[in-house]
């Protein structure tokens, strides 16, 4: 793990070409809690789950709205990512001040890339140890953004971070050519479908997991447990019914 005299700062290269503490930062990012996020031609979904320590103490809040078009899902260490999400609702009002209209979200993406390629420059600082999934809707339609902690970032037709996140991965490759045509209802079941693959035990409830989205003439919203409900026994009727294929037959949302 540790690389001896290759790893005491961020701007001390390797001799295999290599940055260790950037990739401590990725590492980082593989030790949170799943994050789910994919795309249709109208809606972006996110979804998180709730990892509590013990049972005596609540999970960490993972899905930030950053404006009206866009919000974001962290995986990592949640302190940065509420950190970044303080950046970005700063960029976005000032953009909102200056240009009376929301900020394109590929040029925000863009902002975040940069202030987080600026800490893996500096001997005084550290890199984000945060993994964002960047949901929004502009002019362009709907986008779906993976920032990492080294400062790229990349667009995605769907994607998950976090640990055991492979497993969702896998599923969100398996059903990729539903996604563009799916209804909302459609792509959180998706989401839930991807979420309950990774779960090491147990099952997935409205408790555990949390669910939002935006799209087109609709702003950033969280869903609620009760509106999530209806979604969570339609996975369980999947998976006992038909082994899973059932994601398009989520229940319609509640109003």
């Amino acid at each position: 793990m540790f690389r001896n005299q290759y790893d005491t700062d961020v701007v001390t290269w390797s001799p295999q070409g290599r940055i260790h503490q950037v990739e401590y930062a990725m590492e980082a990012v593989k030790q949170g809690s799943t994050a789910v996020a994919l795309k249709s031609n109208t809606h972006v979904v996110l979804a998180t789950l709730n990892r509590a320590d013990s049972e005596l103490t609540s999970s960490l809040q993972k899905i930030f709205k950053v404006d009206d078009h866009l919000g974001i899902a962290a995986s990592g260490l949640i302190s940065d990512g509420r950190s970044l999400c303080k950046f970005m609702r700063s960029e976005c009002l000032n953009h909102r001040y200056v240009y009376e209209s929301a900020m394109p979200v590929t040029r925000l993406v863009r902002e975040v890339a940069d202030n987080a390629q600026v800490c893996t420059q500096r001997s005084w600082k550290r890199p984000y140890g945060v993994g964002l999934l960047v949901a929004g809707h502009d002019k362009s339609g709907p986008r779906l953004f993976y920032c990492c902690p080294s400062g790229n970032y990349y667009e995605y037709l769907a994607h998950a971070i976090g640990g055991r996140s492979q497993a969702a991965r896998t599923y969100l490759e398996r059903k990729h050519e539903e996604y563009p045509d799916a209804s909302l209802d459609g792509l959180i079941g998706h989401a839930l479908q991807a979420l309950s693959a990774s779960l090491a035990e147990g099952e997935l409830t409205a408790t555990s997991c949390n669910i939002a989205y935006v799209g087109r003439d609709q702003d950033f919203k969280e869903l609620d447990e009760a509106s999530l409900q209806p979604y969570i026994q339609a996975l369980r009727d999947a998976e006992g019914g038909d082994g899973g294929g059932g994601a398009d037959g989520a229940a319609p949302m509640e109003s």
